[in-house]
């Protein structure tokens, strides 16, 4: 009889130990986590009155649960282009043989467009396409360049015209974030109203973090921001036919006085 209660004992015991290994420990605190600080890489600091004079943000680009590549944003701080001081931006978006460059300069005051530069390469093809924005006729110039031919395209819009890369970085400037905050965006080849439709929760690489969430009418564009006074751009969604969703992996920040 002992020997069969031992038997049983051990056997339970077994059974248990194989329940620890395979699926873990019992999580002892099921309470909901709770929104999380930035983690943010500091290269430079000052005294308690900052300004960014470059920020670098890495993102991971997906197609649902596919992961495409990453995609980097660099303010560069500012520049002399044809003898006006600009904001220069550079976005690089490196994914499985393709791989995208923006360089963006934008009025410092507006954040409107003035040039950008971009170069787009491909398995077999590389193509170059300049814009030129001018903001007082609100036209746009499109020269693009593939090969040894290009081709010149004017657009001509109701009102100033905006950037799609520059949209995160338009809303964060704006100060009083309230719901239902509504802005024109006159991008070259659409018009959208973009509005702030909710302060949510957000999952990123560096935790939870509640943000401002703004989407777009027509539905094609969302763009979480943090609801700080940085104002980040967490997370960024195209619902195009190529629907996308870029997700802040890391942010770097360099600071002045």
């Amino acid at each position: 009889m002992n020997r069969i209660r031992l038997g049983i004992l051990f056997f339970i015991f077994l059974v248990l130990l194989f329940i620890i290994i395979k699926f873990g420990t019992p999580i002892k605190n099921s309470s909901p986590a709770k929104p999380k600080p930035i983690s943010i890489t500091l290269q430079k600091k000052t005294a308690s009155n900052i300004n960014f004079s470059k920020e670098k943000i890495i993102y991971d680009v997906k197609i649902g649960k596919i992961n495409l590549g990453i995609a980097e944003f660099t303010y560069l701080g500012q520049s002399l282009n044809k003898g006006r001081l600009l904001n220069e931006m550079l976005m690089k978006t490196r994914l499985k043989k393709f791989t995208d460059t923006d360089r963006i300069f934008s009025d410092p005051i507006t954040l409107l467009p003035v040039i950008v530069e971009r170069e787009i390469s491909k398995l077999f093809s590389r193509e170059k396409i300049t814009e030129e924005y001018d903001q007082k006729n609100f036209t746009v110039t499109i020269n693009k360049t593939v090969g040894l031919e290009t081709e010149t395209t004017v657009i001509q819009k109701d009102g100033p015209i905006h950037n799609v890369i520059l949209l995160p970085h338009y809303v964060r400037r704006i100060k009083d974030l309230n719901i239902g905050k509504t802005i024109t965006v006159n991008l070259p080849t659409r018009k959208l109203e973009l509005k702030l439709t909710s302060i949510e929760n957000i999952k990123t690489p560096a935790g939870l973090i509640q943000a401002y969430h703004f989407e777009s009418t027509p539905k094609q564009i969302e763009i979480w921001v943090s609801a700080d006074s940085r104002k980040i751009p967490l997370k960024i969604e195209s619902s195009g036919l190529l629907g996308y969703t870029m997700l802040m992996k890391k942010y770097i920040a360099d600071f002045t006085n």
